[in-house]
Formats: structure tokens, C-alpha cells, sequence
């Protein structure tokens, strides 16, 4: 796999954002409750990514039920928090969607898809691509697409993986047809063109700096956090005023900003950002799509 060090460098172009927007915004709501790692799931044992007790486990024989749980807890009640947050707003939100997770929760599936929120497939389940063989990661995409179309009505126009990317993902979601795009990369903030046998594809950068795993880390509270995503805003709303607007996407998981405390920063920030003349806060799929129609493929 080649890489590129080097990318748009000291001239990006301008992205030309709808209504002259300084800055484009992505909320990311990231779906993963009940797709996770399980016993019950075939694996060896209960997950605890992004919980709070995050880290190694406890040395449970079988299912840890308090590991469970705190993923229960994402799916039944925190949804419905940050659902509603965006939704007294006025607001759209891409959601990272582990197939399985959908399918095990009609009624936020339902939401979902009444919201016109885009889904971006996370997966069929929320596991580590790169332990998959070819063959498990090409059934896992086919899967992933045919259940969304059930569940939330329309196919992924994205895809993003747990973990990061097998070496076989890109070529594979290439294969499998129909995506607009991915988000397996992390190295800028513009969309990238990109070819995979001999195909043009769009990526569509992520990140994990503007996302609310820093709750397990170093950021404590919701000021925290709210204080570490504003500046990041502000930062690129003020290049965005001086001729060099970007993108920004802001990752949440229900399990974690969805409970009270933290999600009082997520209502912060967007009161803070929807006060800001200028902003351009979208869907994932309308800003490949705006990609498309103004700087296509070469």
C-alpha cells in the first residue's frame, strides 16, 4: 500500500461549501450497542471499549454482565438523550451504524430513519476487521448493506470500520458497490480523491481527536470536553475566514456522552456552534456528494 506524506500541502483547494460556509460540521452519533464483542456473540468474552471501565478486563469467566450492561445502557437510554438533543434543533447527524445493533433495536432504527439521518455502515458488527480473513470481511460488508436496507430503509452510503481498516477493506467496499464513500482515514480535513483498482473513490476523513473517547482518558467532565471541541471549532472557523474553510467531525457514542453530565457538553456545543453565522452543519453523505458535484474526480 502506498502512502502519501505529503496531500493537498501548503494550498488546499477551496471545498466552495454551500452558501459560502466557513466550516463544515459532521456529528457523529456511533451505533455500536449489541454488535459488540460477546460471549453469546461467539466470542471469548464481554467487551469493554469505550465504557466506564474502560481498559482490560476483570478476569470474568463468561459473560460480565456489568460490562453488558453499560453497553445496554448506550441502546436504551442514551440514544434517546442525544436523539433528542439534535432533534429539538433542528439538527442533522450522520450515524455510524454496526448492523447488528440496528436490527437488535427496531425502535431507534425507526427513529433513525424517520430523523433522515444518513447512516454510514460501521460494520455488521463492531469487531476488528483486520482479524477477519478476506473472505469473513467480504460476507461481513455484503451483510452490513443487506440488513441497513431493512432496518433503517436505504443502503450505507458510507463505510467506517472499527479499529481502522483491514488491508483488504478499501478494495473490498470498492468491490461490493454502491458507497459513496469512506472514512477509514484520519490524515486530513478535506475530502480526498483516491483510486482502487483503477476506480476512482472518495474518502472522506474522520477523527478520533473530536470525539468524546477522550471521556476515558484525560477529559474528566463536560467542560472538559465542550472547552476541547470549541477550540478546535474555533481554530478552523477563523481559517475558514480567512479563505481556507475545512471540515469537522465530532464523534459521540451513546454510551458515553449520553449520559447527563457528559451530554450537557454536547448541548453546549451545539448552542455554541449553531450561534456562529456561517456554519455548515451536514450530513456525512451531503458533503461527499457536494465533493463530488464540485471538485470531481480526475
Amino acid at each position: 500500500m502506498k502512502r502519501d506524506l505529503i496531500g493537498y500541502g501548503a494550498n488546499p483547494p477551496d471545498p466552495q461549501w454551500p452558501k459560502d460556509a466557513k466550516i463544515a460540521v459532521n456529528f457523529v452519533m456511533n451505533y455500536e450497542e449489541g454488535s459488540e464483542p460477546s460471549i453469546m456473540d461467539g466470542e471469548t468474552q464481554s467487551e469493554l471499549g469505550l465504557t466506564e471501565a474502560n481498559g482490560p478486563g476483570h478476569g470474568i469467566k463468561g459473560r460480565d454482565l456489568a460490562a453488558e450492561s453499560m453497553f445496554e445502557y448506550g441502546s436504551r437510554v442514551g440514544f434517546w438523550r442525544l436523539h433528542r438533543l439534535f432533534e429539538e434543533r433542528g439538527l442533522p447527524m450522520t450515524v455510524f451504524g454496526c448492523a447488528l445493533a440496528l436490527e437488535r433495536n427496531p425502535e431507534a432504527a425507526a427513529a433513525i430513519r424517520a430523523a433522515g439521518y444518513d447512516v454510514c455502515s460501521h460494520g455488521w458488527r463492531w469487531i476488528k476487521h483486520s482479524e477477519l480473513t478476506e473472505a469473513e470481511e467480504r460476507e461481513h460488508i455484503r451483510r452490513a448493506v443487506e440488513s441497513l436496507e431493512k432496518t433503517v430503509g436505504h443502503r450505507p452510503d458510507g463505510w467506517y470500520c472499527r479499529y481502522g481498516p483491514s488491508l483488504n477493506t478499501r478494495r473490498l467496499v470498492v468491490e461490493e458497490g454502491g458507497f459513496l464513500y469512506d472514512s477509514d482515514y484520519y490524515g486530513d480535513e478535506l475530502p480526498i480523491w483516491t483510486e482502487v483498482e483503477g476506480k476512482k473513490h472518495l474518502i472522506v476523513p474522520y477523527s478520533l481527536t473530536n470525539n468524546d473517547g477522550k471521556f476515558t482518558g484525560w477529559t474528566g467532565n463536560a467542560d472538559l470536553w465542550f472547552s476541547f471541541i470549541r477550540d478546535g471549532f474555533d481554530m478552523l472557523y477563523e481559517e475558514g475566514l480567512k479563505g481556507r474553510p475545512k471540515m469537522m467531525s465530532i464523534g459521540m457514542h451513546m454510551r458515553l456522552v449520553g449520559h447527563p453530565a457528559r451530554a450537557m457538553g454536547v448541548k453546549r456545543l451545539l448552542d455554541y456552534i449553531g450561534g456562529k453565522p456561517g456554519v455548515w452543519i451536514t450530513r456525512r453523505t451531503d458533503i461527499a456528494k457536494h465533493w463530488m458535484a464540485v471538485h470531481p474526480a480526475k
